[in-house]
C-alpha cells in the first residue's frame, strides 16, 4: 500500500467524502445515462462515471495507506446506531479492481453495443452497467452486513436484465437461470445475516465480530454461517454451485462478459473472505473445519474437474466460462489455507484473473461485428486476419495457462509456495495437474485461431481502434505484472493483513 502514499493529492474535502462518492458517482451517472439524449452521450457519461469512481478509489487508497482504515459514518451517527462505510486494504483492492475494470469496459462498450444491442436500448444498457458498477463498489466499501446484501442485489438486478437483452436468443434462458440461482443465493445470505442479528443484536460487521467472540458455541451462529457460505457460494459460482455461470458468460452481450467475468464472482468471494476472517474468524472451530474439510477439497475438485470440462467445449466462451470456475477453485484454495501467505496468493491470483478474463472476453467482443457465432471453429485462422486483436487474446491465454513471464504464472507460483509452507503437498499436485489441463484447452484455442485456415477472409477483420486501446492496456498489464508484480503483491499482502492474518514469523 505504500505505493499509494502521496500518489495523488486530492482536495481535503473531496478525500473526506470519497467513500460515499465512490458509490454515488456511478449512481448519478446511471440516472444521467438513462436520460441522455443519444447513445454517444450515454457512452460518454458511462466513461466519465467510471473514471470518477476510479479517482475516488485512488483517493481512498492513499488514505488507507496513511491511516490503515477509513471510517465514514452516514449522517454522523456512529454504529451500531448509524450505518458506516469502512474501507481497509482489502476493500481498497477491490474498489480499485472494480472501478479500473469498469473504466476499461466503459471504453470498450462505445464500439461494440451497436453490434449486439438494439439502438433504442443502448442508453438503458449503459445505465444498467453503471448500476452494476455502483452496487459492486458499495459492496467493497460497506461495513454493514445488511447493506452488503443490498449492494449485492443492486448489482445483480442490473446484471440479470443486461444478460438477457442481447441478440442471442439463448441469453434469455441463461439470464433467467442466473436470476433463479442468484435469488436463491441472496435469500440464503440474508437468512444467514438474520441469524447473526438474532445472536448479536447488530448488523455492523466490526461490532458483530466482537460480539461473536464472546458467544462461544452457538447453534444460531453456526446456522447463520452455513446459510451465508451457501448463499455466497452460489453468487461466486463456487463448485459445485456454478451451474448458472457457463451459459451466462457464453450468451451475454460482450460488455457483460468483460465486466462480469472480472468482477461479479470476485466480489462474492471478497464478501465471503470478509465474513470468514473478519466477522467469524478461523479460530472458531466450525470455521476451521469448513476451511480444511469443505472449502479446500471443493477448491481442488473445481480446479481439476472444470479445467477438464473446458477441454471438451466447442463454444469458445464456454471454454472461458469453465476456466473461470477452475480459477475460482485456485482462489478458494489459497483462502482455505487460512494463512497470510495463502490468502495473499489467492487474492493476487484473483487480481490477475480479473485482468486476464476481461481481456479475453474483450478480444472476442471486439470481433462481434464480423463473427456473429461463438463456436471455436468459427474463429479458425482469425489470428491471420485480425493479428492485433488475437495477439492480445494470445497474451491473455498464455497468462491464463500460467506461462512464465506472465502474471498468471507468478500468482500460481505464489500459490504453490503457500501450499508448501502449509505442508499441503496435495494442493501442489492439484495446481500442477490443473495447470497441465489449462495448457491443453489454451493450446486448442490458439491452434484454431493461429494455425488453421481462415473460414472467410472477408468476414474476420480487425477489431475497432476504440476496442484495441483498452484491450492492449489489459494485455500489457498481464505482461508487466509478470515481470514486476510489486503493485498487486503489495495490494494482496496488505489485504490479507487487513483480514487479521499475520505473515509467518511475524511478532505476535
Amino acid at each position: 500500500m505504500n505505493a499509494f502514499i502521496d500518489f495523488y493529492a486530492a482536495p481535503p474535502g473531496l478525500t473526506a467524502h470519497a467513500a460515499p462518492l465512490l458509490v454515488i458517482g456511478p449512481l448519478i451517472a446511471a440516472c444521467a445515462a438513462a436520460l441522455s439524449p443519444s447513445t454517444r452521450s450515454a457512452w460518454m457519461i458511462s466513461v466519465g462515471g467510471t473514471i470518477f469512481a476510479f479517482w475516488m478509489a485512488l483517493c481512498l487508497a492513499g488514505e488507507v495507506a496513511r491511516n490503515g482504515v477509513v471510517n465514514y459514518y452516514m449522517g454522523g451517527f456512529a454504529p451500531p446506531l448509524g450505518i458506516a462505510f469502512r474501507i481497509d486494504a482489502l476493500g481498497v483492492m477491490f474498489a480499485l479492481l472494480i472501478s479500473g475494470i469498469g473504466v476499461m469496459a466503459a471504453l470498450f462498450s462505445g464500439h461494440t453495443l451497436e453490434a449486439e444491442i438494439m439502438k433504442g436500448k443502448r442508453r438503458l444498457y449503459q445505465s444498467g452497467f453503471l448500476l452494476c458498477v455502483a452496487g459492486l463498489l458499495g459492496l467493497s466499501a460497506t461495513g454493514d452486513a445488511f447493506n452488503a446484501f443490498v449492494f449485492l442485489e443492486v448489482s445483480s438486478i442490473g446484471t440479470y436484465a443486461l444478460i438477457g437483452v442481447g441478440v442471442d436468443r439463448r441469453a434469455l434462458p441463461a439470464a433467467f437461470n442466473y436470476l433463479v440461482m442468484g435469488t436463491i443465493g441472496a435469500t440464503f445470505f440474508v437468512i444467514g445475516v438474520g441469524f447473526l442479528y438474532a445472536a448479536t443484536g447488530t448488523l455492523n460487521m466490526a461490532d458483530m465480530s466482537g460480539r461473536l467472540a464472546t458467544l462461544g458455541d452457538s447453534r444460531v451462529v453456526e446456522a447463520g454461517f452455513a446459510f451465508i457460505v451457501i448463499g455466497l457460494g452460489l453468487k461466486a459460482a463456487m463448485f459445485p454451485l456454478h451451474g448458472w455461470l457457463p451459459a451466462a458468460y457464453a450468451y451475454a452481450p460482450s460488455l457483460m462478459g468483460v465486466f462480469l467475468s472480472a468482477t461479479a464472482t470476485k466480489a462474492a468471494l471478497y464478501l465471503m473472505a470478509r465474513f470468514l476472517f473478519t466477522v467469524f474468524g478461523p479460530h472458531l472451530d466450525f470455521v476451521g473445519l469448513f476451511l480444511t474439510w469443505v472449502m479446500a477439497p471443493v477448491a481442488g475438485a473445481a480446479a481439476i474437474i472444470c479445467s477438464a470440462q473446458a477441454i471438451f467445449q466447442t463454444d469458445i466462451r464456454r471454454i472461458l466460462a469453465f476456466s473461470s470456475v477452475a480459477q475460482v477453485g485456485y482462489i478458494m484454495l489459497g483462502v482455505s489455507m487460512a494463512s497470510a501467505e495463502g490468502v495473499s496468493a489467492g487474492l493476487f491470483h484473483l487480481f490477475n484473473q480479473a485482468l486476464i478474463k476481461s481481456a479475453l472476453f474483450m478480444a472476442l467482443g471486439g470481433l462481434a461485428f464480423n463473427i456473429k457465432a461463438t463456436k471455436l471453429s468459427d474463429f479458425s485462422g482469425v489470428g491471420r486476419t485480425a493479428p492485433w486483436t488475437m495477439t492480445a487474446f494470445a497474451i491473455g491465454t498464455f497468462s491464463l495457462a500460467g506461462v512464465p513471464l506472465t502474471a498468471g504464472f507468478l500468482s500460481k507460483w505464489r500459490l504453490i509456495e503457500a501450499a508448501f509452507a502449509a505442508h499441503w503437498l496435495w494442493a501442489v499436485g492439484v495446481i500442477a495437474v490443473s495447470s497441465l489441463l489449462g495448457l491443453i484447452y489454451a493450446g486448442r484455442m490458439l491452434e484454431t485461431i493461429f494455425f488453421r485456415a481462415p473460414v472467410s477472409e472477408e468476414r474476420a477483420g480487425e477489431a475497432r481502434f476504440g476496442v484495441l486501446v483498452p484491450l492492449w492496456i489489459l494485455a500489457a498489464a498481464s505482461v508487466w505484472y509478470g515481470l514486476d508484480a510489486s503493485l498487486p503483491v503489495d495490494l494482496s499482502t496488505a489485504a490479507a493483513q487487513a483480514l487479521g492474518l499475520a505473515p509467518a514469523g511475524a511478532a505476535p
